[in-house]
C-alpha cells in the first residue's frame, strides 16, 4: 500500500514540476507579447498624432509627378 502511495506522490510531484515549467514559459511569452503590444501602441499613437497634425502628409509642390505622366 505504501508503494502505491509513494508512486502517486511521485507522479503528482512530477506533474507539478512540469506545470511550474509550463507556467513560467507562458509567463515569459506573455511578457514578451506585452512588450511588443506596448511598442506598437506607442507607434500607433505617434502615427495618429502625425496624421492629425498634418505633418505626415507630404507637400504636393515637392512631390514628383507619377511615372505615367
Amino acid at each position: 500500500m505504501a508503494d502505491a502511495e509513494d508512486e502517486r506522490i511521485e507522479a503528482l510531484e512530477a506533474r507539478i514540476a512540469y506545470q511550474d515549467q509550463t507556467i513560467e514559459e507562458l509567463n515569459q511569452s506573455i511578457t514578451e507579447q506585452w512588450k511588443i503590444i506596448d511598442l506598437l501602441t506607442k507607434k500607433l499613437s505617434t502615427l495618429e498624432e502625425q496624421v492629425r497634425s498634418g505633418s505626415y502628409i507630404a507637400d504636393p509642390a515637392s512631390e514628383k509627378p507619377p511615372p505615367h505622366y
